[in-house]
């Protein structure tokens, strides 16, 4: 049997936050009736590989409370609106927390972070021969430290557990399709 769209009959934010609005959304399907189902309204985001010409990713760690660890992971946040465009708010998430700049950023791809309960995207974007342009100031309740990250070391921190940040491992996917490993391009 093919599934069916849900209907949404009424739709009311249920809690405010200063990163997200929790909406109740009241909906109705021919087979399953009337629930309710709640979603978090979060802007879009976005993330950036930060590349140096000497091959090194700029990462950032930084503590995370959801998980109460440190991350390691690319920068990235929320797309402000003031932000132009993801495109702009990545560059301007990667000078803030790393302190670099490139004039050649493109967009890999982008994910829904988690459909279930979420519509924002998170676009991905390749900053390229990134230069250090100012020092990391920390601001609001963020404290970023600088990592330089040797490119054929990513893989191995994903595979170990090192890197777990589902939206940095997404972005380093869109990198490895569109930009495969000398290895992978000799092959075709």
């Amino acid at each position: 049997m093919k599934p069916r769209r849900w209907r949404t009959l009424k739709s009311d934010i249920a809690y405010r936050t200063p990163i997200f609005d929790l909406h109740r959304r009241r909906s109705t399907h021919s087979r399953r009736g009337e629930r309710d189902f709640f979603i978090l309204d979060a802007p879009n985001w976005v993330n950036i590989i930060p590349i140096a010409n000497s091959g090194d990713v700029v990462m950032i760690r930084q503590w995370r409370h959801g998980i109460s660890e440190f991350t390691l992971e690319v920068p990235g946040g929320m797309v402000d609106p003031e932000d132009p465009s993801p495109m702009h708010a990545a560059r301007r998430e990667m000078i803030e927390e790393t302190g670099f700049d490139s004039d050649t950023i493109v967009e890999l791809g982008k994910v829904h972070p988690n459909p279930a309960i979420q519509g924002n995207i998170c676009f991905s974007f390749l900053a390229d021969k990134v230069r250090q342009v100012e020092r990391v100031v920390s601001i609001g309740d963020e404290e970023t430290e600088v990592v330089l990250v040797p490119m054929r070391e990513i893989r191995g921190l994903i595979a170990s557990g090192k890197v777990m940040h589902a939206l940095t491992i997404a972005a380093f996917s869109f990198l490895h399709v569109y930009n495969p490993p000398p290895k992978a391009r000799r092959r075709k």
